[in-house]
């Protein structure tokens, strides 16, 4: 399709979320990113390298040094899940994770150990910033995304299921690599995995419902190391442990 100056306008305009938001919308760029999300969001424009000079390319690009299709897909609008149609699975529950690149790479490690719902909390970055959903590499086809009061998401959870785990990843927790720490059920563990804010962690409304409170230890014990982890760093050796076979 050829590519007007209306058309870079809106296309640079969802660089904000006021005009996703407005709009719908959200942008995705290169070749990876873009064929992932086909067939799995709807389509507003695409803008094919053939079809537009370097100049309008660059114009339509936050990259540095676009080289792909430049595409503008519908955002999905999708009930949040009751607790009962995820009690069979792991979700990834996310309480302010502020940095987009942290969140990308949050939903990518997501789709790469199955987990296929996220849910988010009010103040955690928007999945449809286009630093997300570049950092997402097509992991958005698969990982549905959620925001809603994660308080109450989790309170009405453990109420349905009081039997499964409320995971959560707290220097105080334990050690999640001793026996027993994490509920192993015919070696496939579902319940809920808590990750906090990179600064200040769960927040407290969160962590007093978190019934298996984890630690990733460091190595070796008891040698000076840093504070924490990334968190991005963090749900992926928690999510590796989790789906570990036994």
């Amino acid at each position: 399709m050829s590519v007007s100056k209306s058309d870079i306008k809106f296309v640079r305009s969802l660089q904000q979320k006021k005009y996703r938001d407005e709009s719908g919308c959200f942008v995705a760029e290169g070749e990876k990113c873009v064929g992932e999300l086909m067939g799995h969001f709807a389509v507003s424009k695409l803008f094919r390298v053939e079809d537009v000079t370097a100049v309008q390319l660059e114009q339509l690009s936050s990259l540095r040094s676009p080289n792909g299709p430049v595409a503008v897909f519908y955002q999905r609008r999708e009930p949040l899940p009751v607790p009962a149609d995820v009690s069979d699975k792991l979700v990834l529950v996310l309480d302010g994770i502020q940095d987009p690149g942290n969140l990308g790479t949050i939903i990518r490690t997501a789709d790469w150990f199955g987990v296929r719902h996220v849910i988010c909390s009010a103040d955690t970055a928007d999945c449809y910033n286009p630093k997300v959903v570049q950092s997402t590499m097509g992991a958005l086809a698969r990982v549905h995304v959620y925001y809603t009061d994660i308080v109450d998401f989790i309170s009405d959870y453990k109420m349905s299921n009081p039997h499964l785990p409320v995971y959560g990843t707290l220097l105080e927790g334990r050690d999640m690599y001793d026996t027993g720490a994490i509920v192993r059920d015919d070696a496939s563990c579902v319940g809920i995995v808590v990750m906090g804010n990179e600064g200040k962690g769960i927040s407290q409304a969160v962590r007093q419902l978190v019934t298996h409170p984890l630690r990733i230890p460091s190595f070796p014990k008891g040698e000076p190391t840093s504070e924490s982890l990334n968190v991005a760093i963090a749900t992926a050796v928690t999510l590796a442990e989790l789906r570990r076979p036994v």
